[in-house]
């Protein structure tokens, strides 16, 4: 198994960070879905202030490209994604249009 940390900001207002961790109390279970059949075994959401940092372990069927044409092809992914924008902003040094941003490991014990 694999695992990834990824990176994204949320638009610093205590209002919506609220609002965003409430969506994530109980997400779409169509999103549950998606996470799972690409290949994500696990996954964690952590935020400090409106940073957050996302852990995903995934199996060897995953790909990140696996995963972003099966988001493209899945409408109900695309509308949750398009909600989320409203909280989400992109980290500095990011690319246009990206949203997390996948982090280096630097240390390991």
């Amino acid at each position: 198994m694999e695992r990834y940390c990824l990176t994204l900001d949320l638009v610093d207002d205590a209002g919506l960070i609220k609002e965003y961790e409430k969506w994530h109390q109980q997400i779409w279970p169509e999103i549950s879905s998606s996470i799972k059949d690409s290949g994500i075994e696990m996954m964690e959401i952590y935020r400090f202030s409106n940073r957050l940092m996302m852990i995903m372990e995934v199996n060897g069927a995953f790909s990140f490209e696996k995963k972003n044409k099966m988001d493209q092809a899945n409408a109900r992914v695309q509308d949750w994604e398009q909600l989320m924008w409203k909280y989400q902003q992109a980290v500095p040094g990011a690319k246009p249009g990206e949203k997390w941003v996948l982090m280096s490991r630097i240390f390991q014990l």
